[in-house]
């Protein structure tokens, strides 16, 4: 007794070391998962940010390009003397090209001898020459072209910021050279742009040629830089020639940054867009900030909780009058082991499952993959998610909680073809007797989770046999309703039509009568620790319930144990002639416009490139009230809305009733992975999808809504 007492000190001094050392730990691991997940955020914010730097160069570039050939084909057969004399005219032409383009600083036209002709500043033209620059004498004894030259400082007189040209060459018709045709770009445009659109903290952006000459920076410097082409920048672009993404000390102040840099196609520019490494950790660090003003309290909390439960303990191991607390602390325990056997169960569940995906998103990764093995895994994919909405699904019957999908079904039948099921799971040492009725039993419920109900109480009665003996299934019309179901006939279901019993009987160990009373209970259990949970039956009890009936148990110690499950019968009628396989492919959208409102972002992303991808029109907006304001204005664009259920202020049945009630004519199909108000009240007459669901359930579901609109309307008219 007193090595067990000090065994459970020892215990709780251990616990009180884990207690810190195991959220150290945890912080630990989801610090780096974080780290890792940000640098993810901030490498697609970076691409989305040079995406945008991007295109706005080009259309810049192709604008300027555009402009200098019209230019080009203006003066094209004119000597020079005929271009000073119409030089009034042209100047009026060019200062209308600079002032139409915010990028341009001036345009000019030069003679061969490098002296203008005409520019878009003065006019008449000051006699200088500018055969000295770098955008003309480029193009001097050859021919390349479009030129970007380097940034330059106006030639007095002429004033105003730095610019760097993009000329032409002027060809004679003998194609020899006679001058050049320049526009002035101001580098400070292209900054101020970056300027509105790197708004977060340490934002980068650079253009620059293809020899290293930096044209634009922000932020901006106040020299001229030119990369070294064997400098780290310069090793990494010629590695990567076309665009990538690094981490560098920029040579400008030395910050490290994340840079990513692609090629303007036909122009030799790069453009760079980046964030400073310091300002991603510094985000990292907000988000972990965030944890440890919650983790730190409570784990402070738990160690001294557990500090307390030490001297607690040791308090009680020297007062035998505290046995009575000490004995309601071990059932607590117990009823906490019952729980954590549960989460372990449910814990390898998933992680099998989540192994499986892993490993084949793992193979699907890998290069020159045949497309047999391809489908296998993908098919794998497919396997384990549905796995996992099983057990889902089973684990919200256990709370009762779930969202039935009834259908219309015959007992008898349903049962019969679970013959070969359940004689494989009870083994061959197990009699299965099936005593089923001549005429139809018809129930409306959720076939699944019928199926799972069935499956749990033949479990149940195999455990009490010890895997020997004689179960027999007696399906039956219920004339002789018991008490416990009084209070349910006439409730959801007309009376006329009575119940539905199915029995299971076996020749077990029977159970005490003592026992009866709490055989239901979620985690009560007789079996010994570690070979069951307790929530077989709280499953059938779950589902009885839900599906307006009630399950009931008679036993005598020795004499075995019937459990009755009892379902509401409905009329033969209500059978479906037929069913559509839920195999069915994906449904073509052919520009079905589809309003789609999610707010988990990611998600709705999903569905919108799913439906997309079939032909669907989707708008994607992520709260109710905004879709209900977006249907006020135009309900016509729609054929139909598709709407999450579970989102704040506004949830997706609310927008549903406000559709309904507003006399709406935009058919609404709903979908949820869990809600309360579902499992409570239904859907109220609105198509459901249950989450995770399939783009091809997703597209059969949204074409069948808009066409029962389509033949509704139709009707009307």
């Amino acid at each position: 007794m007193q090595g067990a007492q000090r065994n459970s000190l020892r215990l709780l001094q251990w616990m009180m070391a884990a207690s810190l050392a195991l959220p150290i730990a945890l912080f630990a691991i989801a610090s780096t998962i974080s780290y890792t997940s940000t640098l993810d955020i901030a490498d697609r914010e970076i691409e989305r940010t040079l995406d945008v730097a991007h295109e706005h160069a080009l259309k810049v570039f192709e604008t300027i390009d555009r402009s200098l050939a019209e230019l080009n084909e203006v003066v094209r057969s004119l000597p020079d003397d005929n271009i000073r004399a119409r030089e009034p005219v042209l100047h009026q032409r060019l200062k209308q090209l600079s002032d139409s383009l915010p990028q341009l600083k001036s345009a000019w036209i030069f003679d061969a001898d490098g002296k203008a002709l005409v520019n878009s500043l003065a006019s008449p033209p000051q006699e200088l020459s500018f055969a000295d620059r770098d955008y003309f004498y480029a193009h001097v004894d050859q021919t390349i072209g479009t030129f970007i030259g380097a940034s330059l400082t106006p030639r007095p007189p002429y004033q105003g910021a730095r610019f760097f040209g993009v000329s032409r060459r002027r060809d004679a018709e003998d194609g020899s050279f006679i001058g050049v045709i320049q526009a002035s770009v101001l580098p400070e445009y292209f900054e101020s742009f970056y300027a509105r659109i790197g708004s977060d903290p340490g934002s980068f952006f650079a253009m620059g040629r293809t020899d290293g000459t930096l044209l634009a920076h922000f932020p901006r410097l106040d020299r001229d830089l030119r990369l070294d082409p064997n400098g780290p920048v310069g090793r990494n672009i010629a590695a990567h020639p076309d665009h990538g993404l690094i981490t560098i000390a920029w040579p400008s102040d030395g910050i490290e940054r994340r840079i990513g840099y692609r090629r303007i196609a036909e122009y030799p520019i790069y453009i760079s867009a980046g964030l400073e490494t310091s300002a991603i950790r510094a985000r990292w660090l907000a988000t972990m900030s965030q944890h440890l003003v919650f983790g730190v309290p409570a784990t402070a909390l738990l160690f001294v909780l557990l500090a307390f439960a030490f001297r607690r303990t040791q308090h009680l191991q020297t007062e035998a009058a505290r046995r009575r607390e000490a004995e309601e602390a071990l059932k607590h325990s117990q009823r906490l082991e019952a729980l954590g056997q549960l989460t372990g169960g449910v814990a390898h569940d998933f992680n099998n499952l989540l192994t499986v995906i892993r490993a084949s998103v793992d193979l699907l990764n890998r290069p020159q993959l045949s497309e047999e093995r391809r489908q296998r895994y993908i098919t794998a994919i497919a396997d384990a998610v549905a796995r996992a909405a099983k057990l889902t699904s089973q684990l919200l019957a256990f709370a009762r909680r779930q969202t039935l999908k009834p259908e219309v079904f015959d007992v008898g039948e349903r049962l019969q073809s679970l013959h070969d099921m359940l004689a494989t799971l009870l083994g061959p040492a197990i009699e299965i007797v099936m005593r089923l009725p001549a005429e139809s039993c018809l129930v409306n419920a959720d076939a699944g989770q019928f199926e799972t109900a069935l499956i749990n109480m033949a479990t149940n009665a195999r455990d009490a046999m010890q895997g020997k003996g004689r179960i027999v299934f007696t399906v039956q019309a219920a004339t002789n309703v018991p008490d416990t179901l009084a209070h349910l006939t006439g409730r959801q279901f007309s009376s006329n039509h009575g119940f539905v019993s199915i029995a299971v009987g076996d020749t077990g160990i029977g159970i005490p009568a003592g026992r009866l009373g709490r055989i239901f209970e979620p985690f009560f259990t007789t079996k010994q620790v570690g070979q069951g949970t307790g929530l077989g039956l709280s499953q059938v009890f779950g589902f009885a319930r839900q599906s307006g009936g009630e399950v009931t148990v008679t036993s005598e110690v020795g004499q075995g144990s019937t459990f009755s499950l009892y379902l509401p019968r409905v009329p033969p009628d209500l059978l479906p002639r037929s069913q559509a396989p839920t195999t069915a492919p994906a449904v073509a959208g052919s520009g079905m416009s589809v309003l789609v409102v999610e707010d988990n972002i990611e998600l709705g992303n999903f569905a919108a490139d799913g439906l997309t991808e079939l032909g669907y029109s989707i708008t994607l907006i992520d709260n109710a009230t905004d879709a209900l304001a977006e249907l006020l204005v135009d309900a016509d664009r729609f054929d139909v809305v598709f709407s999450d259920v579970v989102m704040p202020d506004m949830t997706g049945l609310d927008l549903a009733q406000a559709i309904r009630d507003r006399s709406i004519g935009v058919p609404v199909v709903l979908t949820t992975g869990y809600s309360e108000a579902l499992s409570q009240e239904g859907s109220l007459g609105f198509d459901l999808v249950q989450k995770p669901y399939s783009i091809d359930e997703l597209s059969r579901v949204l074409h069948r809504a808009a066409r029962l609109r389509r033949v509704r309307d139709g009707a009307a008219e």
